[in-house]
């Protein structure tokens, strides 16, 4: 019998070979923030100190708008296939799968977006350590999107139009991790410590780490309810 760190393996494995078969949506989300962040620069004009100061808000909003593609689908087959009723049998606590399930998809979905950031960061001028710093902000604050955003999937599980209601429901949460990250990147290409913001996002994944799990298997029973 499987213990706890055997079911959190299966569980990641099976959703990222799902994922991995289903390689259109990660592409799509990717290709998403590529075009979003990279039409500001366009529209507004090639004028540098204006780039620069735009560019960390930029790539910030563009990776928690991609992020959030695939969350309307971090249950969902679970919920018409029948296994999130299997989920909800299990002797294993669900609010250990559902880690399992949101570890699947911040590497799947968030992952991408924090190696192609920084590229991105090039065409708004940001300075080399700015770019560092953009992507290790990244790193640090997408897990608590992705277990945030989790919540919102569950809480809309099976709803008609529950996209909408979704992004309603997170992006007003995902403002404090957008300020921080921004805050981050800027302070650094100012010649200022970046320290601070990096560790209040890093202190905001770990809260929402010790929390969202037992949220999200709450609102996956009153969904499957």
């Amino acid at each position: 019998m499987l213990g706890t760190a055997g079911v959190m393996r299966s569980v990641i494995a099976r959703d990222l070979t799902l994922a991995w078969r289903r390689k259109a949506d990660v592409f799509v989300a990717v290709l998403f923030f590529v075009i979003v962040a990279s039409l500001f620069p366009l529209g507004i004009g090639p004028e540098p100190q204006l780039l620069r100061a735009i560019g960390p808000g930029v790539v910030w909003v563009a990776a928690l708008l991609a992020s959030m593609l695939a969350l309307s689908r971090l249950f969902a087959a679970d919920y018409a296939d029948g296994t999130l009723e299997q989920m909800l049998l299990a002797a294993t606590p669900l609010s250990i799968i559902v880690i399992a399930k949101v570890i699947a998809h911040w590497i799947a979905a968030n992952i991408p977006l924090v190696l192609i950031g920084p590229l991105l960061g090039l065409q708004f001028g940001l300075p080399g350590d700015a770019l560092a710093v953009l992507a290790l902000a990244l790193a640090l604050g997408t897990p608590s999107l992705s277990l945030i955003g989790a919540i919102g999937a569950a809480l809309t599980l099976g709803l008609r139009g529950g996209g909408v209601l979704l992004a309603l429901l997170v992006l007003p949460l995902y403002a404090p991790v957008l300020i921080l990250g921004s805050l981050a990147v800027e302070a650094t290409a100012a010649g200022l410590a970046a320290q601070p913001y990096l560790l209040l996002l890093a202190a905001m994944s770990l809260a929402a780490l010790s929390l969202a799990p037992w949220a999200i298997a709450a609102a996956l029973r009153i969904s499957h309810e």
